[in-house]
């Protein structure tokens, strides 16, 4: 099991930034990739940006660009740098985790944080 608490939320206006961070507790060692997907009103969870052990990231098209994702591994921690924000980035982000373990992967989801820019 892996614990998942996301912080740094919050409103902004169009152009401006704000900076998620999520803390990853429990059993930290199984974990191999990291990452942050999103949910605006109305429309299905999708992938923001993922991060594996070994630094690769991938990004939507859509944040390419304008968001930055990494991680402090000695702090369990994963960040995510959003820049020049567009009322479109709108929704609840959430913190991701794959682990793998006993040959099974596992998928865990963090609460949740909101973020809301206005135009």
């Amino acid at each position: 099991q892996v614990h998942l608490v996301e912080s740094g939320g919050g409103q902004v206006q169009a152009g401006g930034s704000l900076r998620l961070s999520c803390a990853a507790s429990g059993n930290i060692f199984e974990i191999n990739a990291m990452g942050w997907y999103r949910q605006a009103p109305g429309k299905q969870r999708e992938k923001v940006t993922t991060i594996t052990n070994d630094g690769t990231t991938d990004y939507a098209d859509s944040v390419k660009g304008r968001f930055t994702v990494s991680r402090d591994n000695a702090k369990n921690t994963v960040y995510l740098q959003m820049n020049s924000l567009k009322a479109e980035d709108t929704g609840v982000y959430y913190c991701y985790t794959r682990t793998y373990s006993n040959y099974q992967l596992h998928d865990y989801w963090g609460q949740g944080t909101q973020v809301t820019v206005s135009s």
